[in-house]
């Protein structure tokens, strides 16, 4: 039987990243992980996930939730980081990761 570390370790994704597609979709971790390991495997998937990332700032900075904001900017930025098959914004995407 697997565990949820192991379902985390196989799916490609930190816990962190999987917290953020939860909030985005307003959905249980579980079902996050299964959904943002389906959607890494999509064309522009890794696209996909940056922008619900950048909505979850957007969103905690609209609240006022600067702290939260601040914690998944450094999601985002791993997760750019750990992703790099996908163009940066600093390799012509048009993304502006300093601006979230």
């Amino acid at each position: 039987m697997l565990s949820i570390e192991d379902c985390i370790a196989l799916s490609g994704l930190t816990e962190e990243e999987i917290a953020a597609i939860a909030e985005h979709e307003h959905i249980p971790r579980i079902v996050a992980l299964e959904l943002g390991r389906y959607i890494l495997c999509c064309p522009n998937g890794e696209k996909r996930i940056r922008r619900i990332i950048r909505d979850d700032i957007e969103a905690a900075r609209a609240r006022g939730d600067f702290a939260h904001a601040a914690k998944l900017k450094l999601v985002l930025q791993h997760f750019i980081a750990e992703h790099a098959s996908v163009p940066t914004p600093r390799q012509g995407t048009g993304d502006k990761v300093d601006a979230v």
